[in-house]
């Protein structure tokens, strides 16, 4: 995994910690209750597994299912997921159902205080059925032994004792609490996206010390040298000129008539929300749809004028080299060529996803509905990054499109970066 913007914005990491034993399935719980092998339990704590994307930060490419090995490069210094299979060694296993809770809501583990980058701050709000649910699907996946170092940070980083502070300033704990104001749809929308989703952990702008600023909650930050969007009803910057239709078909396959996933929600499609129920996906959808009434509206700015340099220029290299694909008016082609034009996907402050396409390409997470992904052609190696920034301040003051220029500099910023 490439560099993070901060230590923990981590898309899951759930360092959950290297020891633990396996628990048995017959043995009892430290409330009372056994772990059951009761298939439906099971099956519903597999699809919380899938709903979470436990995978896309426990399971290594080709690796064993949630072995661990996913490592995360910091300005502080490296982290990797640790193995939460339960292997008698080197898993979880040992861990009674209570400590898991622990760790799940409250981010201590037998190790010690773990590191925000385990989205326990968004985990702290599933209720316990569900917990406990996830945690009797645990004890059925394959123990494999994989011993993790997972805290790898330098001195000071890595006294854990110094998240008791972190905590004190960033972690609100608490299950929770559907708002009787609201349908019964929107809440278990708001539940999965503040809850096990965890969609604020990437989607939400991180404090100095990587804590989420909850203010402004789902009003986009960076990762990995992509953008997180604004997901919030915004209709200049967020979603708000979405259908929930349009979040559905995003959720589902990767596609609408706006974009197509690419970069971390790529992979987030890929793993997990293309097999969420139905219900759930629209759930999520009227969630984001309506918000949660502290949405702010962006005021439009106005486009740069016509006749500034940079757009002129930036028309000629847009007419020569993404027209074809994008078509002359940046309407695109719905489902294969995502459209420009009024999208306030191209509107974000940061334009880190912007440039990133453009100069490394991309490719879009293939889904069981839509097997063949498309994909974007790289240009850094024939583009200057002053024609990159051009081409991309003419798309996002063109077409109903209103923001401010890209410069060169910055392109040329991220073009070292992704070459490294």
């Amino acid at each position: 995994m490439n560099k993070l913007n901060t230590l923990l914005a981590g898309a899951g990491i759930a360092l959950l910690g290297a020891v633990g034993a396996n628990l048995a399935m017959a043995e009892a719980i430290d409330d009372g209750h056994s772990i059951s092998d009761d298939y439906d339990v099971i099956a519903k704590g597999q699809y919380l597994a899938t709903l979470g994307d436990c995978a896309a930060c426990h399971t290594l490419p080709g690796g064993k299912e949630l072995a661990g090995g996913v490592s995360i490069n910091t300005p502080f210094g490296k982290l990797v997921a640790p193995n939460i299979t339960p292997d008698k060694a080197t898993g979880i296993g040992s861990w009674s159902y209570g400590q898991f809770k622990e760790a799940m809501t409250k981010g201590v583990a037998p190790v010690g205080h773990l590191y925000g980058a385990m989205p326990y701050t968004a985990y702290t709000r599933v209720k316990d059925s569900d917990l406990r649910a996830l945690w009797q699907y645990l004890q059925t996946v394959q123990p494999v032994s994989n011993d993790i170092e997972a805290n790898q940070l330098p001195f000071p980083f890595n006294i854990r004792l110094s998240l008791i502070g972190w905590n004190l300033l960033n972690f609100h704990p608490g299950e929770f609490k559907p708002d009787p104001h609201k349908s019964a749809e929107w809440n278990r929308g708001a539940y999965i996206v503040e809850g096990l989703g965890h969609c604020g952990t990437c989607h939400t702008p991180k404090n100095i010390i990587g804590g989420d600023k909850n203010s402004e909650f789902l009003q986009g930050s960076s990762l990995e040298n992509w953008t997180i969007p604004n997901i919030t009803p915004d209709k200049q910057k967020g979603v708000g000129s979405w259908s929930t239709q349009d979040l559905v078909d995003y959720l589902k396959t990767g596609v609408n008539k706006y974009t197509i996933a690419s970069g971390p929600m790529a992979e987030e499609v890929h793993n997990s929300s293309q097999y969420w129920s139905d219900a759930d996906l629209k759930a999520v959808a009227v969630y984001l749809k309506e918000g949660n009434g502290h949405t702010t509206q962006t005021e439009a700015p106005k486009p740069l004028a016509s006749n500034n340099p940079h757009m002129v220029a930036g028309k000629h290299i847009y007419e020569d080299r993404c027209s074809a694909c994008h078509t002359p008016d940046g309407a695109g082609v719905e489902g294969l060529f995502p459209r420009l034009a009024d999208n306030p996907l191209i509107r974000q402050d940061d334009t880190t996803s912007l440039m990133h396409v453009v100069l490394a390409g991309a490719r879009a997470g293939a889904v069981s509905s839509r097997p063949t992904a498309p994909s974007m052609p790289a240009f850094g190696w024939n583009m200057t990054d002053q024609n990159i920034a051009d081409v991309l301040t003419y798309i996002r003051n063109s077409w109903g499109n209103a923001a401010a220029p890209v410069s060169a500099s910055d392109v040329s910023k991220l073009r070292s970066t992704l070459s490294e």
